[in-house]
């Protein structure tokens, strides 16, 4: 099989894989919070196969998809809330950041992919509360303040476990997968 397919491949399993979590896990207060997008963000800043414009395109490309078919569930009373909401373009933002923290660990090897992957959720965490606190403070019945910043923090601790816990095991498949089906290597080093 060509480069060409075995990447289209990898990138419809890597989409499909991401939609399935989102489906599953974020309407379940328990698992809220476990998603593949993060992952999928650190795998391509990580990748050195993929030129800077291009690592940007796969995890904003599965973000999209995602959303859009969560979108289309809940038009079809199948899902609890829509794929689109009002403060998304800070979701897109922050894994476009994603994305760069993994470019950043690209000379770290294998532990450049271990510290990636407790850095970015850590990072989306205080980027993501922080924004929800700023922005819906009073819906989420915070107080303008840093007691009610604290609390937002506290309160986003769950989806923060939940977000470390998945990407801490994505990453780890995304890129096994990857050396599997794209270059047909078994292991776990990235290009180099």
């Amino acid at each position: 099989m060509k480069m060409i397919k075995k990447e289209v491949v990898f990138y419809v399993l890597v989409i499909a894989v991401t939609t399935i979590i989102k489906i599953i896990c974020a309407p379940n207060i328990a698992l809220s919070g476990a998603t593949g997008i993060l992952a999928v963000a650190l795998f391509t800043g990580l990748n050195k196969a993929y030129n800077t414009r291009n690592a940007f395109l796969l995890p904003l490309a599965a973000l999209l998809i995602s959303n859009t078919v969560l979108q289309l569930l809940h038009s079809l009373n199948m899902f609890p809330f829509e794929g689109f909401y009002k403060w998304q373009l800070a979701e897109y933002s922050l894994v476009v950041v994603l994305t760069a923290v993994g470019m950043l660990f690209r000379k770290a090897k294998t532990a450049g992919v271990f510290i990636a992957a407790f850095a970015g959720p850590t990072l989306f965490y205080i980027i993501s509360n922080y924004i929800t606190w700023a922005v819906s403070w009073q819906a989420m019945g915070y107080t303008h303040d840093m007691p009610g910043l604290m609390n937002c923090y506290v309160q986003g601790l769950p989806f923060y476990r939940n977000s470390l816990i998945s990407t801490v095991i994505m990453l780890p498949a995304i890129i096994l997968a990857y050396r599997w089906i794209v270059m047909r290597k078994a292991g776990f080093a990235l290009v180099k």
